[in-house]
């Protein structure tokens, strides 16, 4: 079954056929799906602005069997409940395309009003790849409609706009190859634009991070993979790219591309708050060595190596697999998860060029932490342990446990948050075990 959409994808690249425009699919009414599941007692709160304690948790998750709906969890997220860390609910997507997207990040609007979910392998089954969901009402929240972009797919991360709507990563080209764009929409969640007009003459233009610094007018995109290659239908190793695009911002136009040197996939990047050259921090996935990249000369320095981590976990892959990053804002510490050597540790950034390990928490080997979300007070870190596993028709199977933890962030520390219940998503949900992965919270 997933073998044949696999062999649609490919055909599409050789072919050089996209997808094409889907018009946006919404939901049949204004109310939530009705194959909704509610966990617990009913709980409407509307918390507000980005610097209030989150009290509600969105984990946007697959089905593990690819049979029962993609569906965002709801999870009360609120430290003085008695239900702290309990799943409330679940929001099922409605059909058509509702099955095999394989969920991965999302995102709140600037207003906290819209949560933004991508579909990393949507285009296999040539369905939409968007998701856009009502969260005025934080504990019950409303799909409103999916769409996609007429270039591009692949949907990685999103970043709301000040004004409202989102710039989205999407790494592939249309039919999933070279060719990703930076997709835009407007605050009424209309498509504006793909970025940029041009693909960058090297070819190998895959954004998956991205990060930015509105005041400064600072853009940058990491690119990872070119997602065909993932395929087994396509013979020989993963593609993978180590690149940072440093962009204009306003413009929407790439200014400088910064290539490092292990080609080893640098799937996210974060802009370092208040750096007087703009500086932005990278790590390769196999490798394990971490970068602080210069955009005013494209210089770059080797700032951490993940195989000095203590305790030190052996791994097949050097490094233990890093991937996704958080910063908190004031720019000194930096937080990551090592899928394979299943730890989540923080570095004093101070100095750019060195970085320092201040702490480490282990969940095991091969438990698979892999996306880190902190919250808007940068108190609490949300890791779900869960990557990307393409069963039958691709290269990579990286599992994880399929739990959802919290960690209290201190200053110099992390430590696991006592009062939160672990969401084992093995075992929370009566369609069976599901595949945790993107991370939002209001």
């Amino acid at each position: 079954m997933r073998t044949d959409r696999s062999l649609v994808w490919i055909a599409a690249v050789v072919l050089g056929t996209g997808c094409g425009t889907t018009p946006d699919a919404a939901s049949p009414g204004v109310t939530a799906p009705p194959t909704e599941g509610s966990l617990a007692r009913d709980e409407g709160e509307g918390h507000g602005g980005h610097g209030k304690e989150a009290k509600t948790l969105y984990v946007w998750a697959s089905d593990q069997a690819g049979v029962a709906p993609d569906f965002l969890a709801v999870i009360d997220f609120d430290r003085k409940s008695r239900d702290y860390g309990r799943v409330l609910r679940t929001v099922p997507l409605p059909p058509p395309g509702n099955t095999g997207n394989e969920p991965h990040h999302c995102h709140t609007s600037a207003d906290q009003k819209v949560l933004a979910c991508g579909g990393l392998l949507s285009v296999l089954k040539g369905q939409n790849d968007i998701f856009f969901f009502d969260i005025t009402n934080a504990r019950h929240p409303k799909f409103l409609r999916s769409t996609r972009a007429p270039n591009s797919s692949i949907t990685d991360d999103f970043l709301a706009l000040p004004g409202g709507g989102f710039l989205v990563t999407n790494m592939g080209s249309a039919s999933g190859g070279p060719g990703g764009r930076l997709v835009e929409f407007d605050k009424n969640l209309n498509l504006v634009a793909e970025h940029p007009s041009v693909q960058p003459a090297d070819g190998g233009f895959n954004p998956h991070g991205m990060d930015a610094d509105f005041s400064r007018n600072l853009l940058v995109t990491s690119d990872f993979v070119n997602p065909v290659t993932t395929l087994n239908a396509v013979p020989g190793n993963l593609e993978l790219r180590s690149s940072l695009r440093f962009w204009d911002l306003r413009s929407r136009r790439i200014t400088r591309t910064v290539f490092l040197p292990d080609n080893a996939g640098t799937m996210d990047a974060k802009l370092i708050p208040s750096d007087s050259h703009g500086r932005a921090v990278t790590v390769n996935m196999f490798t394990g060595l971490f970068y602080t990249v210069d955009p005013t000369d494209g210089s770059y320095a080797q700032s951490f190596d993940t195989e000095t981590i203590t305790p030190h976990v052996d791994t097949p892959v050097r490094g233990g697999l890093p991937g996704l990053l958080a910063l908190p804002r004031t720019g000194r510490r930096l937080i990551f998860a090592t899928f394979m050597a299943g730890q989540v540790g923080m570095l004093d950034i101070s100095n750019p060029n060195q970085f320092k390990q201040l702490s480490v928490v282990s969940f095991g080997l091969n438990s698979g932490p892999h996306s880190v979300h902190l919250t808007h007070d940068d108190k609490r870190l949300v890791v779900t342990d869960y990557f990307l596993n393409q069963d039958d028709f691709g290269k990579v199977h990286m599992e994880g446990d399929h739990k959802v933890h919290v960690l209290d962030v201190k200053e110099r520390s992390l430590s696991v948050d006592p009062a939160f219940r672990v969401v084992d998503f093995n075992t929370a949900f009566p369609t069976g075990p599901a595949r945790p992965h993107g991370i939002g919270m209001k």
